[in-house]
C-alpha cells in the first residue's frame, strides 16, 4: 500500500475524496477545511482533510446546513483525525435534530398522502401548500406591501 504524503495538493484531495475542486474552495471559504499555501501561492491540505471531507459529505446527506456543519467542525482538532470518540460525541449532539426531522418528514408524507386522495391542493385550505398562513384574514394578494401603501396592517 503506498502511504500517502502529509500534505495534498487540491487535485490530490479532489481524486481522493471526489470532491470537486471548486467545492473545495467552497468550503475553504467557509472555513469548514483549511489549506496551507506554499511559496508560489499554491493549496496544500493535510492529509486528515480527507475524513473532514468525509463528514462534510455524510453530513450534508441527512441534511444538516453547512452553518451546522461547521459549528460542529469547529468543536474538533484542526490537524488531527478526529476519533471515535468525537464522531459519537457530534452524532449524540444531533440526534434530536434529526429525530425531529425524520418525524417532520413523516408527518408531510402523511398529510401528502391525504392531499393526493382528495385532490384539492386549495390555496385557502392546503396544509401542504399554505402552511400556518398568518396574512390570510387579511385578503387575497400581497397584503403587507398593500398595507403599507395603505397606512399599515393592524
Amino acid at each position: 500500500m503506498v502511504k500517502l504524503p502529509d500534505w495534498l495538493s487540491i487535485g490530490q484531495v479532489s481524486e481522493r475524496s471526489g470532491v470537486a475542486q471548486t467545492a473545495l474552495r467552497f468550503y475553504e471559504e467557509r472555513g469548514l477545511i483549511a489549506a496551507e499555501r506554499t511559496a508560489g501561492n499554491q493549496r496544500r491540505y493535510p492529509r486528515s482533510v480527507l475524513r473532514r471531507l468525509a463528514f462534510i459529505r455524510t453530513a450534508q446527506r441527512v441534511g444538516l446546513s453547512l452553518e451546522d456543519i461547521g459549528a460542529a467542525l469547529a468543536t474538533l482538532p484542526e490537524r488531527r483525525t478526529p476519533t471515535k470518540a468525537d464522531w459519537a460525541r457530534l452524532s449524540r449532539e444531533w440526534k434530536t435534530e434529526l429525530d425531529a426531522r425524520i418525524d417532520s418528514l413523516q408527518r408531510l408524507r402523511d398529510k401528502l398522502s391525504g392531499c393526493v386522495g382528495c385532490g384539492c391542493l386549495s390555496l385557502k385550505v392546503c396544509t401542504l401548500v399554505n402552511a400556518e398562513d398568518r396574512m390570510a384574514d387579511h385578503g387575497p394578494g400581497a397584503p403587507r406591501l398593500r398595507a403599507a401603501a395603505e397606512g399599515g396592517i393592524e
